[in-house]
């Protein structure tokens, strides 16, 4: 499989091209950005700029972009106004939000990237009808622009009752938005398994966040690496392996304070995921 990394592993800095060279360094083609102010401030036209002009020369692409999820750089400590969330029943403080998403979407201008990868609802946030209408309208905007700039919205499953495996199809379902999905190793793990929600979603899957927990903490542990972590990965690189090769491998990872060399532990677990094979293969 294609291997890429989030910036996610190293999101409590600022990005700068040396984290860029890193990768590429470690022989990972892809990366997804991940949108949050004290990593990647988007409104910040100086770093915009800067990375622009080093992906131009760069072999590194830009697979995809991680949706802001709050809009200062202390993950939504500075207040609730701070959530960036499509579920928002009322609708001055929704367009607030997709405005938002769409100034991270303005990226594309100057770096060209295929995917955003977008949330619905936050983390335990209950399933209520009102928040399928109202994540129905925020995201018939959102795409019509992405689409503009040539960039595709995924659909994350996450760790709530909007946006499961199972409440994605439904949300499919009901809004006929003609999306695609971004599979959640952790957040599968934590609702109804990796191999339930890869079989609900498969045609719909176009990338990946591969990370690991122990099942109730959404924790990012490196996978076969770290302890702790739940999930039953032979089965797992089977089953995502069963969706072509053109879906990456991506890695999507919390930092480890005490880990010296991350870029060669990063390494190892794309090397111990990808000698894994099937029971039968064995």
């Amino acid at each position: 499989m294609l291997h890429a990394l989030s910036t996610h592993l190293f999101v409590g800095h600022r990005l700068t091209t040396v984290w860029l060279d890193r990768i590429w360094d470690a022989g990972i083609p892809l990366v997804e950005i991940f949108c949050a102010k004290q990593h990647l401030d988007y409104h910040d036209h100086a770093q915009i700029r800067e990375l622009g002009h080093w992906f131009r020369d760069s072999p590194l692409k830009l697979h995809s972009l991680h949706s802001p999820l709050y809009t200062d750089d202390v993950w939504g400590r500075s207040g609730p106004n701070a959530v960036l969330n499509l579920t928002e029943p009322v609708k001055s403080k929704r367009l607030q939000v997709v405005d938002e998403i769409k100034r991270a979407l303005d990226i594309a201008e100057i770096v060209p990237f295929r995917y955003l990868i977008q949330h619905i609802g936050v983390s335990d946030e209950e399933y209520e009808e009102r928040k399928v209408d109202a994540a129905f309208s925020a995201l018939e905007e959102i795409s019509v622009f992405a689409r503009q700039r040539g960039v595709e919205v995924l659909l994350e499953n996450t760790q709530n009752g909007m946006s499961s495996a199972e409440r994605l199809l439904v949300f499919f379902e009901q809004t006929h938005l003609n999306l695609n999905v971004c599979l959640d190793t952790g957040h599968a793990n934590m609702r109804e398994g990796v191999e339930t929600a890869h079989r609900l979603l498969k045609s719909r899957i176009r990338s990946t966040h591969v990370h690991d927990n122990n099942g109730k903490e959404d924790s990012h542990l490196f996978p076969l690496l770290a302890e702790g972590g739940t999930i039953d990965w032979r089965h797992t690189m089977e089953t995502l392996r069963s969706g072509g090769d053109q879906v990456p491998l991506l890695l999507e990872l919390n930092a480890v304070a005490d880990m010296e060399h991350p870029f060669d532990q990063v390494k190892q677990v794309f090397e111990r995921l990808e000698d894994l094979r099937s029971i039968n293969e064995s």
